[in-house]
């Protein structure tokens, strides 16, 4: 069987990872939360017209805390099926996971507060 080439390489990566991607919206809650907080933000984001800077910043914070609930997902699968009972290991490493995620959702809110804040200001000085 010849070798696959750098580029028939990376588009097999690329079909892996989108069906990562659809699995962990199909299959996880908190993924849907989270997307539809991501759509609503982005419609909230043209309604007040938000800068690019802005649309950077909300972007990369959203690709973080979805990116990051996919690692805890994974996280929490791998231990569950390596040790399906509970065990005090186990636990503490999915919780360190869940705090990751709880980090980085708080740090996405302070980014949409200061995003959004003077933006709502503005339009009740109106």
């Amino acid at each position: 069987m010849p070798k696959e080439t750098l580029l028939q390489n990376r588009i097999k990566g690329v079909k892996v990872a989108l069906k990562g991607a659809l699995l962990l919206v199909k299959t996880e809650a908190s993924i849907k939360v989270q997307f539809g907080i991501a759509i609503l933000m982005t419609i909230i984001g043209f309604a007040l017209q938000i800068s690019n800077t802005e649309w950077m910043l909300q972007f990369f914070a959203i690709g973080l805390v979805m990116g990051i609930e996919g690692v805890n997902t994974a996280i929490e699968k791998l231990a569950d099926f390596v040790h399906p009972d509970h065990h005090e290991k186990i636990g503490f490493l999915k919780d360190i996971s869940a705090g990751a995620v709880m980090i980085v959702s708080l740090v996405a809110v302070l980014i949409g507060l200061i995003i959004y804040i003077p933006k709502i200001m503005a339009l009740t000085t109106i």
